[in-house]
Parts: C-alpha cells; sequence; structure tokens
C-alpha cells in the first residue's frame, strides 16, 4: 500500500484533485456506508468526474451514498495516497431514501465500526475527530 500523507487545504491545486471523502455526522452520530459486495464500513466519497470540482462531487457523492438532501459540506486537507484526494466534514440534517447504487444502506454510530473496508478510512476518520476535538468552531 501507498503511504498516506495530509496537506493543508489549498496547497494543492484543485486541478489534481481525484477523489473526495466526507466523514460525516448527523445529529450526534457518524455515518457510514455499507457497499452491496462488502460486509465492512466505508466512508462516503469517490471519483471527481471530468468537468466537476470538488464541491459538485462531493455533494453528488454524498446524495449517491447516503441519501443525504440536506447538509454543509467543509473541507479539512489535502492528502494523497497514489493520488491526490480532499477530506471533508459533512454535518447532514436530511436524508431521503438511498438512490440506487452500490451501496446497500448506511448506518450511524457512536464512533468508527470495527471493521472498515479501508485502512486508510480509519486514519480520515481520526483526522477529522483530531480537528473537531481541536476547534469546533473551525469546521463546524
Amino acid at each position: 500500500m501507498n503511504e498516506m500523507k495530509f496537506y493543508d487545504f489549498k496547497t494543492v491545486d484543485d486541478s489534481v484533485l481525484n477523489r473526495v471523502v466526507m466523514v460525516c455526522k448527523y445529529k450526534d452520530k457518524w455515518v457510514f456506508c455499507k457497499h452491496k459486495e462488502r460486509d465492512t464500513w466505508e466512508i462516503p466519497g469517490g471519483h471527481i468526474e471530468e468537468g466537476e470540482n470538488w464541491q459538485e462531487a462531493a455533494k453528488r457523492e454524498l446524495y449517491e451514498e447516503t441519501g443525504a438532501t440536506k447538509f454543509e459540506i467543509k473541507p479539512i486537507c489535502i492528502y494523497s495516497i497514489s493520488k491526490y484526494g480532499i477530506l471533508c466534514y459533512a454535518t447532514v440534517e436530511e436524508f431521503t431514501t438511498l438512490p440506487e447504487s452500490e451501496i446497500e444502506k448506511i448506518e450511524f454510530f457512536n464512533n468508527i465500526p470495527y471493521n472498515m473496508t479501508y485502512p486508510w478510512h480509519i486514519k480520515f476518520f481520526e483526522k477529522v475527530r483530531e480537528l473537531l476535538d481541536k476547534d469546533i468552531e473551525k469546521v463546524k
């Protein structure tokens, strides 16, 4: 596995961003997705498509993977694994029925589930928790 690194937001040009992921909270619970082909949990996110900026991709992916219809998304930082992506924090106020996609269901947790699909999702979650603990106003 490639090494994962975090960078301050805006230190990498938006044009090189390939992915967006969002650590999400609904009320006082964390939101995680279960893919139809896996028995593990994931953080919502995906590829930034041709012609999309990261904000548009974040809104689209959050809706497609959770059914969230009313939310606020804040950028946290840039990350790299093999390519660059952006890590965001989303506070969700409202969901609709989960759209037809590769996601089977979402669930709400008090903490990160023990059975995450990708090890870097654990690092994303920890990074957001760390920032929330330090300066809640920054990412509220």
